[in-house]
């Protein structure tokens, strides 16, 4: 059964995410402009009723000294000018513990038990009213008090002006931002929905999909390059792994074949006769040596791709070579030569640099006649050297050199395998210079045969000589 993504969706899920933020972000302006409305708004008040209660000052009370009659009377004169109204400011005065005077006499005695500075007071007609109150002082004398109030409701009424003009707008921008942002998420998950069929496509054994997304997103190219690479080395190396398993299969069944056809023909004679048995035993014995050498190659290329396929240590590159080709000359009625070989240290695994080089000699050596030309050679350059096997045999075809290294690839396929071999010789020779970081070629010798090389990093040259290169001991014999 097919789950259908629904809200759980990345569209759905990403458009929630867009709208969260939206409304965090639009939540936290509002919160910040609302405040700062009202802290100006009061700000401003606070700052004009210090003003009016400086020209109440100057207005409405003598500047010279004069009686308490006197400065009420100039009060009332100066609040006979400013009208209370809801809409304006509230006045008032008070000369020592006489009655006070205000253009608004009602809510006078409340105002009396305000505090200096600033105060804010709840009016039953007005609401919030904000109070400033201070003392009138002549000639270092305190000969009044004087305060000035307005009501703070067109601070409320700016900030419910702000609510819901956010409400309004904060509406429509998260019902535009949730529609841009599904949009935006269904555009982002396209590429990675098509990624997903391509996926379960391969989950199901079928590895020819690619993904070549058409995709404007940097990041979406390069996940579907990604895998589209992915999936070329998985295709390749299921070929490979393919095309391993049946050569292998066909490689171990011709052994078998031949053990099963021999001890057949030795269980239908009823009487066999012992130079019978013994050619089957010899036959059978050939076979299952071919086997085991054939198993034991595939289990090094197996490994070859294993951090522990290497054991590396430095060795000297000269002596190396020298044993390695001395210990082939009673194997075979070849000239071994060794050419010129770089003096010097190199950082390998010496087992597996002996066995690849062991390979390369055998194949020269299956290439020649009696008395041909079996060379090694070892150059250097830079940090790396380059070890080289030739013959002077028949050499390789230019069509197959590239091919050579392939697993049970045969340059004569009608060659027997006696003489032939596995074909994983070669193979194993690359696997171990790639395990190495290095590589191998083939070409053409100065005589016309084979020329395989290895190719190695981590050569370190010897230092030269002190006394110069023509430098040779003096050698005394004696009797």
């Amino acid at each position: 059964m097919t789950r259908r993504p629904g809200l759980r969706s990345l569209r759905w899920r990403l458009a929630a995410l867009i709208g969260a933020v939206v409304v965090l972000a639009v939540t936290g302006t509002f919160i910040v402009i609302y405040r700062g409305t009202g802290q100006q708004l009061r700000e401003q008040i606070d700052s004009e009723l210090r003003a009016d209660a400086v020209a109440f000052d100057r207005g409405g009370v003598p500047m010279a000294p004069a009686s308490a009659q006197k400065i009420e009377q100039r009060a009332r004169a100066y609040l006979a000018a400013q009208p209370y109204r809801a809409s304006n400011r509230l006045l008032f005065l008070q000369v020592g513990n006489r009655p006070p005077i205000a253009n608004e006499p009602a809510e006078v005695r409340r105002l009396l038990s305000v505090r200096a500075g600033y105060s804010t007071l709840q009016l039953r007609d007005v609401g919030d009213l904000r109070v400033y109150r201070t003392d009138v002082v002549r000639l270092g004398h305190v000969v009044a008090v004087i305060g000035v109030g307005e009501p703070v409701s067109p601070v409320e009424h700016a900030q419910d002006e702000v609510a819901r003009t956010f409400l309004v707008a904060g509406t429509a921008t998260l019902a535009l931002a949730l529609l841009l942002g599904y949009l935006v998420a269904a555009g982002t998950a396209r590429p990675l929905r098509r990624m997903a069929r391509v996926a379960a496509r391969v989950d199901g054994g079928d590895l020819s999909p690619r993904m070549h997304s058409p995709s404007t997103s940097e990041e979406a190219r390069q996940l579907a390059d990604s895998f589209d690479k992915m999936l070329d080395r998985l295709e390749d190396a299921f070929a490979r792994q393919r095309a391993f398993a049946s050569d292998a299969s066909h490689e171990l069944r011709t052994p078998l074949t031949v053990i099963r056809g021999q001890l057949e023909v030795l269980a239908r004679s009823p009487n066999p006769s012992r130079a019978d048995v013994t050619h089957v035993e010899r036959l059978v014995r050939t076979e299952i040596v071919r086997m085991e050498r054939l198993v034991e190659d595939l289990l090094v290329l197996a490994r070859a791709d294993e951090s522990e396929f290497l054991r590396r240590r430095e060795i000297e590159l000269e002596p190396f070579v020298t044993e390695m080709l001395d210990g082939f000359r009673a194997t075979a009625d070849r000239r071994f030569e060794l050419g010129a070989v770089a003096s010097g240290a190199l950082d390998v695994d010496p087992d597996r640099l002996a066995q690849a080089l062991r390979n390369l000699l055998r194949n020269a050596i299956e290439q020649t006649t009696a008395g041909g030309l079996v060379r090694i050679t070892a150059s250097a350059n830079g940090g790396w050297v380059t070890i080289a096997v030739e013959d002077d045999g028949p050499g390789i075809p230019a069509a197959q050199r590239d091919r050579v290294f392939d697993r049970f690839h045969r340059t004569d396929s009608a060659r027997n395998r006696v003489r032939g071999g596995s074909g994983l010789g070669l193979a194993i020779v690359r696997a171990i210079a790639e395990a190495h970081g290095g590589r191998v070629a083939a070409g053409q010798s100065p005589e016309g045969g084979a020329r395989v090389e290895i190719a190695l990093p981590g050569f370190r040259p010897s230092p030269p000589s002190p006394r110069g290169p023509g430098y040779a001991p003096a050698v005394s014999s004696s009797e």
